[in-house]
């Protein structure tokens, strides 16, 4: 391990950017979300990477949060200075045109479960836990949670794990729609590449519009949101991507993207 508070790693067509405190739980600090920022930035354009993981180094945290000691130092200002970074940074990964992956190795708390909510696809190890509790602090999810936790699984669901404050298991978030899939904690790293890889071979440029069509038709009515795609589905027909597709399908051949 370096003193570097982020890791990154590119293997082929992956980047694996890995949260490097595990001594302070890798918490999130003003540096981390500049330094995230940074990479991102970097990793949209290199064209060789097709998706990327998130992760947290050590046996416990995925992200256990915000750093509390400056939280305990911030003004009214403060506060809201740090919540648009840190929204923005996870507005990025939200809005980044390859896949991101939450490989989610153990606590997921606060800040970090509002940044793997920013992932398109969260893998949780069979160990992990989930939480937003800032009630417990006087305070209420900074980063965006709010938001983000009630259109993953409800508003129902949201307000009660945001009013008591309370963890839920890996098992229990997989069932309300919060992660997508579970796996054994030794088995993490390795399923998520496997489901990775799957996409790395597929159209760049498709998976891209397709992450355009679902996260901004979301926030449309439906009339609106179909008329969209349809735009975004003619837009595919202007890519090498599309005749490349075609071709190979007719030519029974494996496409070549």
């Amino acid at each position: 391990m370096t003193d570097a508070s982020l890791l990154l790693e590119k293997d082929g067509a992956l980047a694996t950017i890995t949260f490097n405190n595990p001594k302070a739980l890798n918490v999130l600090t003003v540096a981390t979300f500049y330094e995230l920022e940074k990479l991102l930035v970097e990793l949209e354009q290199d064209a060789d990477v097709r998706v990327v993981i998130l992760t947290g180094a050590g046996e416990k945290a995925f992200i256990a949060g915000g750093d509390i000691s400056h939280l305990g130092t911030l003004d009214v200002d403060g506060a809201r200075e740090f919540a648009l970074l840190a929204q923005r940074v996870i507005d990025r990964i939200e809005s980044f045109p390859k896949p991101v992956i939450a490989a989610i190795n153990g606590y997921a708390l606060g800040g970090g479960c509002e940044l793997a909510m920013g992932c398109d696809i969260r893998i949780a190890a069979d160990s992990a836990k989930f939480g937003q509790p800032e009630v417990k602090l006087g305070i209420i999810p900074g980063f965006a949670g709010t938001q983000r936790l009630a259109r993953l699984v409800g508003k129902g669901r949201a307000k009660e794990l945001i009013f008591t404050g309370e963890m839920i298991d890996a098992e229990e978030a997989c069932r309300i729609g919060l992660v997508n899939r579970v796996v054994a904690k030794d088995r993490l790293l390795e399923e998520t590449r496997v489901l990775a890889m799957k996409m790395c071979d597929k159209s760049a440029s498709a998976i891209s519009i397709a992450k355009e069509a679902i996260d901004n038709g979301l926030e449309m009515d439906f009339a609106r949101a179909s008329r969209y795609e349809a735009d975004l589905f003619a837009l595919c027909f202007t890519t090498a991507d599309c005749k490349e597709g075609i071709s190979a399908f007719m030519e029974k051949r494996p496409a070549k993207f």
